[in-house]
């Protein structure tokens, strides 16, 4: 049978094509249908939107995302191994989010993750600011209902949306780059109406290249999920 993807236009990055760590977690879903295995997956060109998207199933539990027969995206088995910092409490999640730097002047203001023009209850609205003291940001999250599967946990592409934005926000306030690959371990259900916070770090530059990591934290501290990414800057 002849799988394909559609991706709604609500669940855009940019205008114009998906948000990158959606995307990322659609196509890791086709591997890893609950989450339940570690998938690395390599964007090649911004995803479209509204379009019908072929799904190529490889040797090795490999799949391939097809615009016609461009290749938008890879996904394959993979591993995570982070130094993740110590948790932020929810209270100062809050407050970093405060001085969220693109409150004003973002490249994309209705991101489905850190777009500040998005609504509540319209997208994620996960808005990091930096920690003092810390070389980290974090920004607080509570689930809506609208983002739960049929199971009444968050859908993993949504959570792998939440581990997306914060790791390049991380290179703020010189970030222009768009996700290039990003590699996710969920590590236990989410539900609506938890509160959580997300948190990005950076790892460092190689040209055009930065590298972030990503974490999900649970109010108490319990880590929920953890991400790697290569975010790509225009030349």
């Amino acid at each position: 049978m002849n799988e394909k993807v559609i991706i709604d236009r609500r669940f855009h990055g940019p205008p114009d094509s998906g948000n990158g760590g959606y995307v990322c977690g659609l196509l890791a879903g086709l591997i890893a249908p609950a989450g339940e295995a570690t998938v690395e997956v390599t964007l090649r060109k911004p995803p479209p939107l509204e379009t019908p998207l072929d799904v190529a199933r490889r040797d090795g539990g490999r799949a391939v995302l097809l615009d016609g027969e461009a290749v938008v995206a890879e996904a394959a088995l993979a591993s995570v191994e982070l130094d993740v910092p110590e948790p932020v409490t929810f209270e100062e999640a809050v407050a970093a989010s405060k001085s969220y730097l693109w409150f004003r002047d973002h490249p994309f203001p209705t991101c489905l993750v850190c777009g500040p023009g998005r609504a509540v209850g319209e997208g994620l609205r996960i808005l990091p600011g930096n920690v003092p003291g810390r070389g980290i940001v974090a920004a607080p999250w509570t689930p809506d209902a609208w983002l739960a599967g049929a199971d009444a946990t968050v859908r993993p592409e949504f959570l792998w949306a939440a581990l997306d934005c914060p790791g390049g926000i991380a290179f703020l306030p010189g970030l222009r780059g768009v996700l290039g690959r990003m590699a996710a371990k969920l590590l236990s259900p989410v539900r609506p109406g938890e509160r959580l916070v997300a948190v990005g770090w950076r790892m460092g530059e190689e040209g055009r290249k930065l590298y972030a990591g990503s974490a999900l934290f649970s109010e108490d501290g319990g880590l929920r999920g953890i991400a790697r990414a290569t975010w790509i800057q225009p030349a």
